[in-house]
């Protein structure tokens, strides 16, 4: 039955939306919505400069055959750096602070706006840089990977500290915890990663990076490669870091009486980029 354009354009967007890098082909939404292919182009013409205009995203199409559309999520500098405000002066006030230069964060990586603006932020980083798997480690890096690995159509994965039976037979590294200088383990189900892949580190909080140096060596176990590290937030740190380079929301520097929260280095790292600021601007 043939739809009418205003209820195609709504279906449209969702459908898309809902499957980040996926290419959907003209032939799917053609017989979909029972309309031509040229009347889908002209929908899609649309859909491209709206998404543009808000700055939600790109929407490129493929032509040819085998040709379709596929939306890329991002967000704009000027969104970013808001977002990023806002949640400063969430965990600049004094009763996070935590012992050990530590904020109490938990309840914000609770909050679905927080992390859907978190996610859309890291994928941002990789708008044509090609993820297979998202990796964190058990257990509060868990909702932000889940977030990316949303925006990028990808599945996230778990490294534990203690295998479980469910996971059945584990790959295992032991690393140095950056911060207690302890001799730590974790393990990762052989069924997570196929050779070759190329995976994001995500992690909620780092100070020497022990514990994304364990997660890297944990995926050379497997002959894949990593991708990237991003962090919800680094901590200050007296030393050289395990991790060199590394995508950051946050900065929170915390003494006897006093939490410091400052941005990240996320617009060095993403938003310098000549291809992700000619689209994103």
């Amino acid at each position: 039955m043939k739809v009418r354009r205003s209820d195609r354009l709504i279906d449209m967007t969702r459908y898309l939306l809902e499957r980040p890098h996926q290419l959907v082909s003209l032939t799917f939404f053609s017989e979909r919505y029972g309309s031509a292919k040229s009347s889908i182009s002209e929908d899609l013409t649309i859909l491209k400069r709206t998404l543009k205009a808000r700055g939600t995203g790109i929407l490129e199409t493929v032509p040819g055959a085998a040709g379709g559309a596929r939306f890329l999520p991002y967000i704009t500098q000027g969104e970013a750096t808001k977002f990023v405000d806002s949640v400063i002066e969430s965990l600049s006030e004094a009763d996070r602070f935590l012992p050990g230069g530590y904020v109490y964060m938990s309840d914000l990586l609770g909050r679905p706006n927080v992390l859907r603006q978190v996610g859309r932020l890291v994928a941002t980083q990789y708008l044509h840089d090609n993820v297979d798997a998202v990796l964190t480690v058990a257990t509060k890096g868990i909702p932000i990977a889940q977030s990316i690995s949303e925006q990028l159509n990808v599945p996230f994965v778990i490294a534990r500290h203690d295998s479980q039976i469910t996971e059945g037979s584990t790959v295992s590294v032991n690393y140095v915890s950056g911060s207690s200088s302890r001799i730590e383990k974790m393990a990762l189900s052989k069924r997570s990663l196929e050779p070759g892949a190329r995976v994001l580190i995500v992690d909620d909080f780092m100070k020497g990076g022990g514990t994304v140096g364990g997660m890297q060596s944990l995926i050379k176990e497997f002959d894949a490669t990593v991708a990237g590290v991003a962090v919800f937030a680094e901590g200050a740190f007296d030393g050289e870091r395990v991790v060199p380079n590394y995508t950051s929301v946050l900065k929170i520097h915390a003494t006897d009486d006093h939490v410091d929260v400052t941005p990240g280095n996320f617009v060095e790292q993403i938003f310098t980029s000549e291809r992700v600021s000619q689209l994103t601007n």
